[in-house]
């Protein structure tokens, strides 16, 4: 029997370490995804293709390899198109699985190629069956070199035919790239001319933990991290935990007053900086990056470095030679273990009349959950609250799916996690909003038999809109809905469920996490409503500003 090109390339794509794949199978992606399995990649069944994609998504983030999505031509691929854009935002080794038709007359045509240009993906195409395997490959190599999303299109009229070559070609990319020599001794410069340096990582420094520490530790700087790179430096005495919006007041007060920043692999957007409020005016402000385009792209510079982070902050600790205090002053040391985190700010408790405030919650809950966990977080007014009060054991332990700010995605995003770390529980912190548009995933929950804790902070509205357009008086019934049992929607999926209106109602929670955890349990937290999250109020209030 002659093997055909959807099973060289399935089995191609598992020989460059695509080990698993999500999606939905309908007739054009079926014998695709039955070769991946048979090559030993693990098949995940979602129940929408936009969850499966951001699944994949989030398995890549914290398993650090490449995940692949499969769906079907047309509609399949449409479906999934928000979870692609997320994940090509985000810039994760992810490669798309798209059959496709190339008749315009069929119902299923699409511009696909167009479709993965428009949200920043990389279109390919298997166009013949001689090249499959070495395009299969190179889709691969493109994914986990370059750290892009790509879209491989899979024509219905080459997949069936005989494969004319299956020989595993390999595809060659630049390897990683230290700081020039002029770059470098910038860098070196301003470190050691300040005096309150703040080192913080983003997205492109989350492997490089040890090397930043390390020259961190050498500048006397203080270290941060934006939202996506939460928990790099969980564990050491000078860190200052997340940068931004979720930032304590202390940390914030900190990082202002800073002489020096410099961003490593991160963007120092409006979000991680506050809009420019985090930068005191006469502060440096430098951003390493191995990507040359992304420099000064979303925050004027005083300079960029264009290089690897982990190989840019190695030179530079062997550039600056002796220690030096900077900012860790015994001071600062004294401040930042007396804590800093938001679980050490005092609050007025806004509980009662059967809705609990999301601080009380939120603190709670970090209080009861294993040290081990892996959080999730969907997108809207209640993000904060598990952003900020829930802490994690490193940058492996929270999952954040907000470059593209689609609701929705956090339920998907903590299924992917958990599938990478299955050794951690996981913990969806989820809006009503999202908990409803993702409810058809709850039940992969539950059949790949996950010990997923699963919170809905439920305010039964939009809130963020709610809050915004609110106090001008605007009506507010197109973002207001009916209170709505989501605990009884978990329990018919085959969850444990509890509604939480009180501290108390969080036994149930306890003795779930005592037990043996057969089931997942889903915490449907009816929150208090009557102020906006301090963050969203913040990000609202500096729009068109930097």
């Amino acid at each position: 029997m002659n093997t055909t090109v959807a099973e060289v390339v399935g089995n191609t794509l598992v020989a460059h370490g695509i080990d698993h794949v999500f999606g939905v199978v309908g007739s054009g992606n079926f014998h695709l995804t039955n070769a991946m399995v048979a090559a030993g990649a693990r098949f995940v069944a979602a129940r929408h293709e936009g969850g499966a994609a951001t699944m994949a998504d989030a398995f890549a983030r914290v398993a650090d390899r490449p995940a692949a999505v499969t769906v079907h031509q047309g509609c399949g691929l449409t479906n999934a198109m928000t979870g692609i854009t997320e994940a090509a935002k985000s810039r994760t080794p992810l490669v798309v699985l798209a059959a496709e038709v190339t008749e315009p007359r069929s119902n299923f045509f699409v511009d696909q190629e167009g479709l993965a240009q428009a949200v920043g993906a990389v279109p390919m195409r298997v166009q013949d069956a001689g090249s499959a395997a070495a395009v299969a490959a190179d889709a691969v190599h493109r994914a986990r070199s370059l750290r892009r999303t790509v879209l491989l299109n899979l024509p219905l009229d080459v997949q069936g035919l005989p494969a004319t070559s299956t020989r595993l070609a390999e595809a060659s990319y630049p390897g990683r790239a230290g700081p020039g020599e002029d770059d470098l001794a910038r860098l070196a410069a301003a470190v050691s001319s300040a005096r309150r340096p703040v080192f913080i990582a983003g997205r492109g420094g989350r492997r490089y933990a040890v090397e930043l520490a390390a020259a961190a530790e050498r500048a006397g700087a203080l270290l941060a991290e934006s939202a996506v790179a939460k928990g790099l430096f969980t564990g050491d005495p000078w860190s200052l935990g997340v940068s931004g919006g979720f930032a304590s007041p202390g940390a914030a007060e900190l990082i202002t007053g800073a002489d020096l920043i410099v961003g490593w692999g991160c963007s120092l957007n409006m979000w991680t900086m506050r809009h420019g409020r985090l930068i005191a005016p006469e502060a440096t402000v430098v951003q390493v990056d191995d990507t040359i385009e992304a420099l000064g792209a979303q925050r004027e510079l005083t300079f960029g470095v264009h290089g690897d982070v982990g190989l840019t902050a190695t030179a530079l600790l062997d550039r600056l030679g002796s220690q030096r205090t900077g900012y860790r002053t015994e001071a600062v040391r004294q401040r930042l273990a007396h804590g800093i985190a938001w679980t050490s700010v005092p609050f007025e408790d806004s509980s009662g009349h059967g809705r609990i405030d999301p601080r009380t919650i939120s603190r709670e809950l970090d209080a009861m959950l294993p040290e081990q966990r892996v959080i999730g977080v969907d997108s809207g007014n209640f993000m904060g609250y598990p952003a900020a009060y829930l802490h994690v054991p490193d940058q492996q332990g929270f999952c954040f799916t907000q470059a593209f700010q689609s609701i929705g995605l956090g339920l998907a995003t903590t299924i992917g996690a958990a599938l990478a770390r299955p050794d951690r529980l996981p913990v969806a912190a989820l809006g009503d909003g999202g908990a409803l548009m993702s409810a058809m995933e709850l039940e992969t929950v539950v059949r790949l038999g996950l010990p997923m804790l699963v919170v809905v902070y439920d305010d039964h509205a939009y809130g963020a809109e709610v809050h915004h357009f609110g106090p001008d008086g605007a009506r507010l019934d197109t973002v207001t809905f009916p209170d709505t049992d989501i605990a009884a929607i978990a329990a018919g999926y085959g969850f444990e469920s509890v509604v939480v209106r009180a501290p108390e109602d969080l036994a149930a929670v306890r003795g779930w996490l005592d037990g043996p955890r057969t089931r997942p349990m889903l915490v449907d937290a009816k929150v208090t409503d009557q102020e906006p999250a301090w963050w969203l109020e913040e990000a609202f209030r500096g729009h068109g500003s930097n």
